[in-house]
């Protein structure tokens, strides 16, 4: 296990490194993709002053800097290198982690009073979570490299490095899609104009919805057991506490606290209100039913 970690983790670092060169070379041509930008705004103007729809341009760009949609774009890419380091981080402290796995279950029968108890709940806990970081990745991989081959069918520069976003945002729930498509439809309209920039977001749309709405849940079933409004919640506040890395780990760890508050009693009403309506709320249901039986027996 551990020299599976360690060739992962050095196959991140060659893939963060053909995406970095990916991104030099996207901020190299960003004034190119500026001027273009502009042409395509020269466009639209010529066809709307055919239909004696005057409008100027100069006065027009001074109210739309086409610069500020790609200078978003190139925000977004410097976010991603970040992400991308503290996603090796991570992986790197997993390896670790991984060595002293052996020795972790003797510790907790030594550290707590119950470590039976303990041990089923860290069980369930980690059950859960690898059963959604593996589902995830697949479906993030999966989207990645459909992403990856249509832009490559398309034509659009710079292909593998918004596969490689379409990959990563995968894992911000709700929103994370719609980040990893702009910068690419941006620069399909100034590269290829606006028929490929469609298909570029038609694509995109076409494989979030296959991948998102049909394919994971098939096989996540009932998930992790999170209500959607809690999921934008914790993807709002590990977001704000964490930033990017913790959008992207929001949904675990938010199943970190809600684990935790269900091993207490005094706690356990909390996270009735962050399970989602279906099993797991049921079976949080019947086992609060069965102890108050015991209780009013006693």
């Amino acid at each position: 296990m551990v020299l599976v970690i360690l060739l992962i983790v050095i196959l991140g670092f060659m893939l963060a490194g053909l995406v970095g060169q990916s991104m030099n070379d996207f901020s190299e041509n960003l004034p190119k993709y500026r001027k273009q930008l502009v042409e395509q705004f020269s466009f639209v103007i010529g066809r709307l002053n055919d239909f004696n729809i005057q409008i100027n341009k100069n006065q027009l760009l001074s109210y739309l800097d086409p610069g500020a949609a790609m200078n978003m774009a190139t925000s977004l890419l410097t976010s991603l290198g970040g992400v991308l380091t503290n996603f090796l981080l991570i992986l790197l402290i997993v390896v670790f982690m991984l060595f002293e796995a052996e020795s972790f279950p003797r510790k907790i029968h030594i550290a707590l009073d119950d470590p039976n108890m303990k041990m089923r709940q860290i069980d369930k806990f980690l059950l859960s979570v690898k059963n959604y970081l593996a589902i995830k990745t697949l479906v993030s991989l999966g989207t990645g490299l459909v992403i990856g081959l249509w832009l490559y069918f398309l034509g659009v520069d710079h292909y593998l490095l918004w596969a490689m976003m379409a990959f990563l945002l995968n894992y911000i729930p709700n929103i994370g899609s719609i980040l990893a498509a702009i910068p690419a439809v941006l620069l399909a309209l100034v590269q290829l104009g606006p028929g490929i920039a469609g298909l570029t977001a038609l694509g995109f749309v076409v494989t979030n919805t296959v991948m998102g709405n049909i394919i994971e849940p098939r096989y996540m079933g009932r998930g992790l057991g999170l209500s959607t409004l809690v999921v934008f919640l914790s993807l709002i506040f590990w977001g704000w506490l964490l930033g990017t890395v913790g959008m992207l780990l929001s949904v675990p760890l938010t199943m970190i606290v809600k684990i935790g508050l269900e091993s207490g009693q005094d706690t356990r009403w909390i996270a009735l209100l962050l399970a989602s309506d279906g099993p797991e709320l049921k079976e949080l249901e019947q086992v609060d039913s069965e102890k108050n039986q015991d209780k009013s027996e006693v």
